[in-house]
């Protein structure tokens, strides 16, 4: 017997109290978000004195732009850049990166970038050498930043929430599944059931130790599990708008392969990025990745092409699934739902992505509570699923995912139907 969804279950004025309650939910963590410290930290001036450092202080990074005595407009030489903290010189263009070559005010340099803090103090001299008189320099200006250690506090206790909820969301759904085989499972709850721990390792467990030892690697770890399950989402909606379509075997070759090099190629990609951006860091602080520019241009160019055919790829399974299915009641639903859904969460992830850190945790982990919600099996699940099976009552069985909900009675009320499935239910007691 098919393992049933609650999904069927739902009215419309069910749909409308889960969207309005993940609404509800996320708008608490963008207040949280709001109402706290700036979670970065900045210190202007030619000549810095910071506070002393913690672990909860995460990264420093130690940032200049130099103000013209006037527009420039020439071809600009390299200029030198010593740190004498770190031993390190490199060689770069002091005004390469201004969107406007008409400006008083260079583009800002990234002088040095801790990913971790040993220490408490650092002491760091800058020297510029072979400025060319091309630039007309009228002043230095640098710039600490680092984390607000409130917010890392925060974060701490916000991230540790999360893992509190995705564990006790993951047994509940195991819970709900329990009376059911695993082989008749539907998709979603297949992934379901794969997404929500991979959301418990993206809300990091392990987050504390990068505030307990001063290493790189708690870090790393971070970022690890992040891609993990971001790549593991982007499959997850492939498959199940692929899936939806294949009702028979799914074989590993040409249904689960094409997905599984496209999404792999993202993460590769992606990982990569980000460790070949730390490994250089850990070597040399003062490393710029615009100097890299040829490796970081060919890295990128490769993942905006396999992101492109990623975008075209899922466009045409969503497409081709509601073109062919959406005459069919309960699949038509699935569609609508997981769309409708998807859809708001990559509006709102692009509109406070680049604005509030807390708010993308708290988005993703509502939207895989309310997927999980919506999939798991209702309490009276076994019963119908049972009732489903027995001959006596075929006339329910339209297709492998007919429950209650969108059938031949879609029109007729609640009520009504619930009527109707106890009165089957008497004449099989007196059979």
């Amino acid at each position: 017997m098919l393992a049933p969804m609650r999904l069927y279950t739902l009215s419309k004025g069910h749909f409308v109290l889960v969207f309005v309650v993940f609404f509800i939910c996320f708008g608490l963590t963008v207040l949280i978000g709001i109402s706290g410290k700036d979670f970065i930290f900045s210190l202007r001036g030619q000549i810095l004195y910071i506070f002393p450092l913690s672990t909860y202080n995460q990264q420093l990074w130690l940032t200049c732009v130099v103000q013209l005595d006037q527009p420039y407009g020439k071809s600009l030489r390299p200029v030198n850049m010593l740190s004498l903290c770190f031993c390190f010189v490199f060689n770069f263009f002091l005004c390469q990166s201004s969107p406007n070559m008409s400006s008083q005010q260079c583009a800002e340099i990234i002088v040095v970038h801790l990913g971790y803090l040993n220490y408490t103090r650092y002491e760091i001299t800058v020297a510029f050498e072979k400025l060319s008189h091309d630039y007309h320099i009228k002043s230095f200006n640098f710039t600490w930043k680092t984390y607000n250690p409130t917010f890392s506090q925060v974060e701490i206790w916000f991230r540790f929430v999360f893992v509190v909820f995705t564990f006790i969301v993951t047994c509940l759904f195991a819970h709900s599944l329990r009376k059911f085989s695993m082989r008749d499972w539907g998709i979603e709850q297949k992934w379901m059931s794969i997404l929500l721990p991979l959301l418990l390792l993206y809300n990091d467990p392990f987050f504390p130790l990068s505030f307990l030892i001063n290493s790189w690697f708690p870090g790393m770890l971070d970022d690890l599990f992040q891609s993990l399950f971001l790549c593991a989402l982007l499959l997850f909606w492939l498959c199940v708008y692929h899936g939806i379509r294949v009702q028979g075997e799914r074989k590993c070759l040409t249904f689960y392969f094409p997905k599984l090099l496209i999404v792999g190629l993202l993460w590769l990609a992606s990982v990569t990025l980000g460790i070949w951006q730390t490994v250089n860091e850990l070597h040399d602080p003062t490393y710029q990745y615009g100097i890299d520019a040829t490796n970081f241009q060919g890295m990128k160019v490769f993942f905006l092409v396999v992101a492109v055919v990623y975008i075209l790829y899922l466009l045409f399974l969503i497409i081709r699934a509601c073109s062919e299915l959406r005459n069919m009641p309960y699949v038509d639903l699935r569609l609508k739902f997981l769309t409708a859904l998807t859809f708001v969460v990559l509006v709102i992830s692009i509109a406070i992505l680049y604005l509030q850190f807390l708010s993308f945790y708290g988005l993703l982990n509502f939207y895989l509570y309310t997927l999980a919600f919506v999939y798991s099996p209702s309490k009276n699940a076994l019963y119908e699923s049972q009732l489903k099976d027995n001959p006596a009552f075929s006339m329910l069985n339209d297709s492998d995912d007919d429950v209650i909900y969108g059938s031949d009675y879609e029109e007729m009320p609640l009520q009504n139907g619930q009527a109707i499935r106890a009165k089957f239910k008497e004449e099989s007691d007196s059979d």
